[in-house]
């Protein structure tokens, strides 16, 4: 029986529809997830020898960045803010990606970056941030976080009274740090925010110390409702109001993140949801969601749909405050992807069906999503392209963790893999990458390689400065 006995019911063209037939749920290879590929993507994988190449100087895993990406996201955001005749400021948030180039990016297209430690402030200064366009967020920050965000002259999101009053003894009078008060949603359980007592107590605080200035209200909202944060950020405009009238110069509302990434197409991510089954994972893995890997209003069109909701763009112009963003996924959107070879093969059987089992050179730390007990759903892409039978495969880790496999689906991969080969996750720039990275049994953690545009169509590349 060959290894493509189970594929036949599940079709994908390039760029194309997803076609999936009613006896989908019967087989043992999932439905499949392309990813949407930049022309930049698509440039690297028909490039013949550049992957190789780079693989081969690695010697291990290793994840690709496409700073130019990076930019143009930022001039979308940009764009948004500009139709809407709002003043917006973005901040990437730092810890969905550690890479060097990111930052840069940041410091030369115009956005600030939001750190939440020292060592991501530092990191920030090194690539050209300016202090003033940093936002330093997170709990019960450190004295010295603290200290170096006032003498940077970084805006700093103060998240309960203890912390305002730490902030208010680090500061010099002479140059009042800049605050924003976090504020905890109504109904919300988080652990993170100040009620709307503690943030009456807290304006007081502003008068009697001349150390600390009030610039304004901040919030975080999990998932990735629009509607849910222009709601929310009108309230924080009337809580600047009210503050204007104390003497307070609040004049900035920070919505945070929380901005959707589009990776695979509707018909795509349909399917999957419609039909996904046990017998679709090696060992008849489940898992109880997943991450929306389909997005219908991705990135800076979901920031135009927070500004059009009820007139919120309107209120802010009209009451001349600045909204500052704070995206870390989408500002990564489309802008790198994580290479593993294949270093080991073997053939299994589910249901009587077989199926590839393959080992790569790497661990699934560097595919973060299994970490949060779900799987990164986008489809590996396996490199280079050469004729073959779709091929229901399962990846494992070069770990002794019986546990650790980077796609526990039988992806319907093109062709039958070999060893040598190179399995390429797309869109892996934001959180999967690095968040949970770990030398376990001393393996190295996978570098990131830059690329950047050459003459003549073609990419140089270098490390990663970080």
């Amino acid at each position: 029986m060959g290894l493509e006995a189970d594929v036949g019911n599940v079709t994908s063209a390039p760029g194309g529809p997803v076609v999936v037939a009613a006896a989908a749920h019967e087989s043992i290879s999932a439905a499949p997830m392309p990813a949407h590929l930049d022309p930049w993507e698509r440039r690297l994988l028909d490039n013949p020898n550049l992957l190789g190449d780079i693989a081969f100087a690695m010697g291990g895993p290793f994840h690709v960045m496409y700073p130019a990406r990076v930019a143009h996201n930022i001039r979308e955001f940009r764009a948004a803010f500009e139709r809407a005749g709002v003043q917006g400021t973005i901040y990437y948030g730092k810890k969905a990606n550690k890479a060097a180039c990111v930052a840069r990016s940041c410091a030369e297209h115009g956005a600030g970056v939001d750190v939440a430690s020292v060592g991501e402030l530092t990191a920030a200064l090194a690539q050209g941030v300016r202090g003033d366009q940093l936002m330093v967020t997170g709990p019960a920050k450190s004295d010295e976080l603290l200290w170096l965000a006032a003498r940077h002259g970084a805006l700093i999101a103060v998240d309960d009274l203890g912390e305002l009053d730490r902030l208010a003894g680090l500061a010099a009078p002479t140059i009042p740090a800049r605050v924003l008060l976090r504020v905890l949603p109504a109904a919300s359980a988080s652990r993170f925010g100040m009620t709307g007592d503690e943030i009456d107590d807290a304006l007081p605080v502003f008068r009697a110390r001349a150390s600390i200035r009030l610039e304004g209200f901040s919030f975080h909202l999990s998932g990735y409702d629009a509607t849910a944060r222009a709601e929310l950020a009108d309230e924080l405009i009337a809580r600047c109001l009210h503050a204007r009238t104390l003497g307070h110069p609040a004049g900035t509302v920070s919505i945070g993140g929380g901005f959707g990434v589009d990776y695979v197409p509707p018909d795509a991510a349909a399917a999957f949801t419609e039909h996904v089954d046990r017998r679709w994972f090696h060992s008849g893995k489940s898992f109880d969601s997943y991450y929306p890997y389909h997005f219908p209003v991705p990135g800076a069109a979901m920031l135009a749909q927070i500004l059009d909701h009820a007139g919120l763009a309107q209120r802010l112009r009209d009451n001349a405050i600045r909204l500052a963003i704070e995206p870390g996924r989408a500002l990564l959107a489309h802008a790198g992807s994580t290479v593993f070879r294949v270093q080991g093969s073997k053939t299994r059987y589910a249901d009587g069906r077989p199926y590839r089992l393959l080992t790569v050179d790497g661990t699934s730390l560097s595919l973060s999503e299994q970490w949060f007990d779900s799987e990164y759903l986008p489809d590996p892409l396996l490199w280079p392209a050469r004729p073959g039978t779709p091929t229901p495969t399962s990846v494992g880790a070069a770990t002794c963790l019986d546990s650790d496999m980077l796609s526990w689906r039988r992806v319907p991969l093109p062709r039958p893999a070999a060893v040598g080969d190179l399995l390429i996750y797309p869109n892996t720039a934001g959180y999967q990458m690095d968040s949970n990275e770990s030398p376990f049994h001393e393996l190295p953690i996978p570098p990131k390689v830059v690329l950047h545009d050459a003459p003549g169509d073609r990419f140089r590349w270098t490390h990663d400065g970080s």
